[in-house]
């Protein structure tokens, strides 16, 4: 529990240091007179970063150990958010590349400490439980950074959560003791563990499928989380309005994440469980694809809703299969294989969806054109083999 809790607030803080320019995007772009569409290279830039940083990260998290990445990621987080207020598009851009990375290898990080101190059949619910942290994060990003942007400017924004990142990861410190007690200080970073850690996902059929599934999950949740509100401005809504519905509908990710995760632990296949979140990811995102002008917030905010609750509510079950799957004591690196492809998801399909936004002007193809890769993961869930082990 102790260790749940550590991680779930360290969740907290990433997510919310990762997904708060985003969100805050329209009062950023405005006051640097930015097109739109040049969230996407940003948001690209920092998955970029995150699939390097979860490539390596592996060697790290057991030389150090994984509470002390999880404070490293905490620091560069809040360094990050800082920079970003330095002004010129050029550092915005280097604070992009400083979160993404730190965000990414907090997820490894605690998948490392959770998988070993979970009992193995209630694996599926407590990563879920952790990943709560992800929409707890958005909810609060949501809900605070337009009022805090409003009272102070989106540099006052940034700045403030820069302060608490550093200032939660001083307080892990008493934790390390027990938790970094597994570490391998004689364990070295070699350039060969990027390729490693690609073989060692892309060599296990169970693993290559949650990589793929990853991919699908990660680009269309990335576009979502950037874009979203950033749409509703476009169509005339206000930044608090926006802010609003988006928040609203992150509620709705924190019991379905609990939910799939139970669903996970025992009851379904967890292959099942995932192919039943592609199918319902793909046809929230062909919904968007209907968006328009004329569409009232409360319909917005039911599609919202059903993205959220299944873009938004994959992670604990693939993370938990992932961690099961792994080579004794590779839980933090095959995690982080099989997240690297989810970052290159994050990579690629914003820049779809930028490329779509520049040559039709549409938010909605957008979205569409960014749940196809769900929609085929999901057919090919249909086809794989059922695990009965995990069940």
């Amino acid at each position: 529990m102790i260790v749940l809790g550590a991680m779930f607030l360290q969740q907290t803080f990433a997510t919310l240091g990762r997904s708060l320019p985003p969100i805050i995007a329209p009062a950023i772009l405005e006051d640097l007179a930015l097109d739109p569409a040049w969230l996407g290279i940003y948001v690209a830039a920092a998955a970029m970063s995150a699939l390097l940083f979860q490539l390596g990260c592996g060697s790290f998290i057991l030389r150090y150990g994984a509470m002390r990445m999880s404070q490293v990621a905490l620091v560069m987080l809040g360094l990050g958010m800082a920079i970003a207020t330095a002004g010129p598009v050029v550092l915005f851009l280097v604070s992009g590349v400083i979160g993404g990375g730190a965000a990414a290898m907090s997820t490894p990080a605690s998948s490392h400490l959770l998988g070993r101190y979970s009992p193995p059949r209630q694996a599926p619910l407590v990563f879920s439980v952790k990943q709560t942290a992800v929409p707890a994060g958005l909810l609060i990003a949501g809900i605070l950074g337009p009022w805090l942007t409003g009272l102070t400017g989106w540099r006052g924004a940034l700045l403030t959560a820069a302060v608490a990142c550093l200032v939660f990861a001083a307080m892990l410190e008493p934790l390390r003791a027990e938790f970094d007690s597994d570490r391998v200080p004689s364990q070295a970073f070699r350039l060969s563990d990027f390729h490693t850690t690609i073989t060692g996902v892309i060599g296990v059929p169970a693993l290559r499928r949650l990589a793929f599934a990853c991919f699908a999950y990660n680009g269309l949740q990335t576009v979502f989380t950037s874009y979203f509100v950033v749409a509703l401005t476009e169509l005339g809504h206000g930044l608090a309005a926006a802010g609003l519905v988006f928040s609203v509908a992150m509620v709705i990710a924190v019991p379905g994440r609990i939910f799939w995760g139970w669903l996970g632990s025992g009851r379904v296949d967890p292959t099942v469980v995932m192919c039943w979140l592609a199918l319902g990811m793909a046809g929230g995102a062909a919904a968007m694809g209907l968006l328009g002008p004329s569409w009232p917030l409360l319909l917005i905010g039911v599609v919202a809703t059903v993205l959220s609750a299944t873009v938004m509510s994959w992670h604990g079950v693939l993370l938990a299969e992932a961690a099961r799957l792994a080579a004794p004591g590779q839980r933090g690196a095959a995690t982080g294989g099989v997240l690297s492809f989810g970052q290159l998801g994050g990579l690629l399909l914003p820049l779809v969806y930028s490329g779509v936004l520049v040559l039709t002007g549409n938010h909605g193809y957008g979205f569409a054109a960014c749940g196809l890769p769900a929609l085929v993961v999901g057919l090919v869930l249909l086809r794989a083999p059922r695990d009965h082990e995990a069940r």
